[in-house]
């Protein structure tokens, strides 16, 4: 009743002036929020982040407005001011990890580590990414499950983005006969990556023997292929490199019994 009994009491003058403020703040509010319009739209910041930035602009304006008015009116506003900070501590420790979300958020629509539709992997989880929002990261895995990150998971962990660069690597292991000569297992291997279209020929293959196992000599076969031709390409090389391998005569060894039966 006090706040009410002194805006009542309130002068001409202090109304006028009162009035005055809180129509030029509300003009100067709507000017400034066009212009941050105009320089969000020129900028490289991610759309999803321009609501969030003007609405901050909006909230914050708004109360230093009322403030204003209130203080003209002969308010006295430092109660006021620590009853909005009382609250924004509040809500701000119950909503802490939404406003962690919040903050991963911003940092990854800032700095930009992925956009729409990379393939990406983070927390043990691979796939293309659906959208980014204010507080979580939709991603599409290969077996077509959708999949929401917390930001604040994303921001905090490391992540591999598949498809920022023009190229990506197929690795693959295959294991042959200790009695296959090398050389020869590396021709093969070669003619199956240039029988393969989407592989970047001008990027060349590395094929050698990683190691000697127990029963094979394990070779490293590795080309360069678009990121969207990854799975393609990688399920391509599996399926020829066996078959031309068979066709050559060389053994890809397996594990198997031999049972001797003694009359």
């Amino acid at each position: 009743m006090d706040i009410l009994d002194k805006v009542a009491g309130s002068s001409w003058a202090g109304w006028l002036n009162a009035l005055i403020i809180l129509l030029a703040g509300l003009l100067i509010l709507k000017i400034v929020i066009v212009l941050i319009k105009k320089i969000l739209a020129k900028s490289t910041i991610d759309g999803a982040l321009h609501t969030l930035v003007i609405n901050s602009v909006k909230v914050a304006a708004l109360i230093v407005i009322i403030v204003s008015v209130l203080s003209e009116l002969g308010v006295n506003t430092s109660t006021f001011i620590a009853v909005i900070g009382a609250a924004g501590a509040a809500i701000a420790l119950a909503l802490k990890d939404s406003l962690a979300n919040v903050a991963g958020g911003i940092i990854i629509l800032v700095t930009k580590p992925f956009g729409k539709g990379d393939y990406v992997m983070t927390n043990d989880i691979e796939g293309s990414v659906e959208e980014i929002d204010i507080l979580n990261t939709t991603l599409k895995t290969v077996d077509n499950k959708v999949v929401s990150i917390p930001n604040s998971s994303i921001s905090n962990s490391a992540l591999i983005n598949f498809t920022r660069t023009e190229a990506r690597r197929v690795d693959l292991r295959i294991g042959v006969s200790y009695d296959a000569e090398i050389d020869r297992v590396k021709t093969v291997l070669a003619g199956v990556a240039d029988s393969c279209s989407m592989v970047l020929k001008d990027r060349g293959y590395r094929i050698g023997v990683a190691e000697h196992g127990e029963s094979a000599v394990i070779f490293d076969f590795q080309v360069w292929t678009k990121p969207e031709n990854y799975w393609d390409v990688r399920y391509y090389l599996g399926e020829k490199s066996k078959e031309a391998l068979d066709e050559a005569g060389i053994e890809i060894p397996y594990t198997h019994i031999d049972v001797i039966v003694k009359k």
